[in-house]
């Protein structure tokens, strides 16, 4: 059977009735497949992250996403600041991310949620917030812990982090798995001995940020964690 998968991008619609654009990633067999919504990273929808859906969907999910950033997306550090800040969270969750989930729900039975830096921390507030969502993968980022209500995180979820990460301190990554523990949340972490974005693999020998660099051995060992995680929580038995 082949896994050849295909995509493209769509429109649909948020809770609030707003349009908003997505990138849709589907595998070769679309019957019984579970979903997933990718988040992006600071720097947009841009090729690396549709990479990422593709080969989700060569591994049989159906993979969604949303545009956060409505088109915009950049290489530059300053840039990527910027529209992260101009972006407002708690919409993006409650509106965008949540348009997305039943968007998938329409055909998938269970989705599941995972996303990179800054779409690792809309991941937690996604878990935290969407109770349809069935497990969540998280990739080196969260939120500020206080933003997180962790007894409202009913889906199981996994972590990949660095332990020479500069923007997302590790000793922090321990209280928030404490945090988790404490409210009962099936969560399991894995620290790598690695810096920030060690699975992007355009962080690389181009200077963009220096603290970030992409380890091939860990990003697979992470990336196999993953594909054994989703292989539990969305396929049915």
């Amino acid at each position: 059977m082949s896994n050849q998968a295909t995509a493209h991008s769509v429109t649909y619609k948020r809770p609030d009735g707003a349009e908003v654009n997505g990138y849709l990633a589907s595998p070769a067999e679309l019957e019984g497949a579970p979903a997933i919504v990718l988040i992006q990273e600071w720097w947009g929808l841009n090729e690396q992250i549709k990479g990422v859906a593709i080969r989700l969907a060569e591994c049989g999910y159906r993979v969604l996403v949303p545009d956060l950033y409505r088109g915009a997306s950049t290489v530059e550090e300053e840039e990527a600041h910027h529209l992260m800040d101009s972006l407002d969270f708690g919409d993006a969750v409650s509106q965008d991310i949540t348009g997305a989930v039943r968007y998938l729900q329409a055909d998938s039975q269970k989705v599941g949620v995972t996303g990179y830096c800054m779409g690792g921390a809309l991941t937690l507030l996604a878990l935290n917030a969407i109770p349809e969502l069935a497990a969540g993968v998280v990739w080196y980022g969260f939120p500020p812990l206080e933003y997180l209500d962790a007894a409202k995180i009913k889906a199981p979820l996994i972590g990949h982090w660095g332990t020479q990460d500069a923007f997302f301190n590790i000793e922090t990554v321990a209280e928030l798995e404490s945090t988790l523990h404490a409210a009962g949340v099936d969560a399991t972490f894995y620290r790598y001995l690695a810096r920030h974005a060690f699975a992007n693999e355009t962080a690389i020998g181009h200077g963009r940020i220096p603290d970030t660099q992409y380890d091939a051995a860990w990003s697979q060992l992470a990336w196999d964690r993953t594909l054994t995680f989703f292989g539990k929580t969305l396929w049915q038995a």
